[in-house]
């Protein structure tokens, strides 16, 4: 995405853009989970003594599966959408409420985009999409 030229979502383009989206959140949680379990070995081999061939083999392979990571949140980014976070699995799609910037959101686990919410409120600011699609453009 050129971030000069800003992309609202509609909630039907949001919900199209899910399937993709959602496979490109889920290849992050993957990546994070490799980067985590990097980190135990690395810890895992300094507690025990491990010979500073294998520290460095071991840091080597962490810090590419740190690159590996940052990339797949470049990637997921790319589609528009923002990553709020993966821990919570909340994704945000930027979108018009009339003249308003809002977000469109998305929480892992659900199969569509239902709710919306305003710039500065997050998740806990969430309400059901129950205007008229054209209110959102």
């Amino acid at each position: 995405m050129n971030l000069s030229v800003m992309v609202y979502f509609t909630p039907d383009t949001a919900n199209a853009a899910l399937p993709d989206v959602v496979a490109k959140y889920e290849y992050a949680l993957k990546c994070r989970d490799e980067v985590e379990k990097a980190e135990k070995e690395i810890n895992f081999a300094t507690s025990h003594d491990a010979k500073l061939e294998e520290f460095v083999r071991l840091k080597q392979a962490l810090n590419s599966k740190v690159s590996k990571f940052y990339t797949s949140i470049e990637q997921l980014e790319s589609t528009g959408v923002m990553a709020k976070s993966l821990d919570s699995g909340l994704l945000d799609f930027p979108a018009k409420r009339f003249q308003d910037e809002v977000w469109l959101c998305w929480k892992e686990g659900e199969t569509e985009i239902k709710f919306w919410h305003e710039k500065h409120s997050g998740f806990t600011g969430r309400k059901p999409i129950q205007v008229s699609k054209e209110s959102l453009v």
